[in-house]
């Protein structure tokens, strides 16, 4: 009985709270607020609205937007192929007639070793995981860093 009794007060209470208008809610929120920031001290206080200014009331609800989170689509083979190629020859160093999956950063399509430094970042970026030195100089060919990424990523043909 008691359940009962707790669960109409409570309905009551939801009802007065719908049935309120909607500005009269937002002006008492308003003026906690401005108690709330009264009783920060001056030296803390952010200069983004004076202590007398008036808080807009909304007449409308308010949208709030939020943030969903999802892991990245899987990656294929194909797709790192893609990327990585893409970007290759989207680097201004790089011819991309010359550009083939067998082509030697150095001796083939000239490059210096700022150039390959570059390069790797660029494919770090991309893949949005670091490459220690002592991997990135066996790095030399498109072919070696696609087969780089997919050992890291895990990925097999």
């Amino acid at each position: 009985m008691a359940i009962i009794t707790r669960l109409a007060r409570l309905s009551l209470k939801l009802e007065n709270v719908a049935l309120r208008p909607r500005s009269r809610q937002f002006s008492s929120l308003a003026t906690k607020h401005r108690a709330l920031c009264k009783q920060i001290p001056e030296s803390l206080r952010l200069a983004v609205f004076p202590t007398n200014a008036q808080v807009p009331v909304a007449s409308q609800p308010v949208l709030v937007s939020t943030r969903h989170y999802s892991e990245k689509p899987p990656l294929t083979f194909d797709s790192i192929r893609d990327r990585t190629m893409l970007v290759l020859k989207l680097y201004d160093k790089i011819d991309p007639e010359k550009l083939t999956l067998e082509s030697h950063f150095i001796y083939d399509l000239g490059l210096d070793s700022l150039d390959c430094v570059e390069v790797i970042m660029a494919i770090e970026d991309e893949f949005g995981f670091e490459i220690p030195d002592t991997d990135a100089e066996k790095l030399v060919k498109p072919a070696d860093i696609i087969q780089y990424v997919a050992d890291k990523e895990d990925i097999y043909k």
